[in-house]
């Protein structure tokens, strides 16, 4: 999860030209998407899945959204569709996320999508002058599987129409 400060609109400008040149995910790397409203109502926030280890099938969730469109379900449908595109396509085998401790809403939104609290790092790193603390998530693939039994969304599937996916 991302922890830090939102990004300035120059930072994200920066960072979606980065995106554009992504034309395949092929080992570790990252895959992140601008998450929309259906409606056109425009950009709320981002999601990634960035492979930390192709053997072992790892890979970690992002997410962030304006504050704005905070809890209302865009963070928990952008999640499940790429919980179910890493466990689908990619055939990863475990997905984590981690998130500051007192950000409740994307660790209530992890234990939604059935992942399970791994870890609690108490005072690990320092962050804007203070002690920060982290949960740690996680789902297995099996148990992914069990849970859903779906398959990715369409609108998923449209958007990685052209990439490059299957067994890492």
């Amino acid at each position: 999860m991302i922890t830090g400060s939102p990004r300035t609109l120059k930072e994200f400008h920066r960072k979606l030209d980065d995106w554009v040149e992504m034309n395949a995910l092929s080992g570790e790397g990252t895959l992140e998407f601008a998450i929309c409203r259906a409606d056109g109502g425009g950009l709320i926030g981002d999601i990634s899945l960035r492979i930390t280890n192709v053997e072992a099938g790892q890979a970690e969730i992002g997410f962030s959204l304006h504050p704005g469109r905070q809890g209302k379900g865009y963070a928990l449908e952008a999640a499940s569709a790429f919980l179910e595109f890493g466990f689908g396509a990619l055939k990863l085998h475990r997905i984590f996320g981690r998130c500051d401790a007192r950000n409740a809403g994307s660790w209530k939104l992890m234990e939604r999508l059935g992942m399970r609290r791994e870890a609690h790092f108490r005072e690990h790193a320092l962050f804007k002058g203070e002690w920060d603390e982290e949960y740690y998530y996680a789902i297995l693939n099996r148990e992914w599987q069990a849970r859903t039994g779906e398959q990715p969304p369409q609108e998923l599937k449209t958007a990685l129409n052209g990439w490059e996916t299957g067994p890492l």
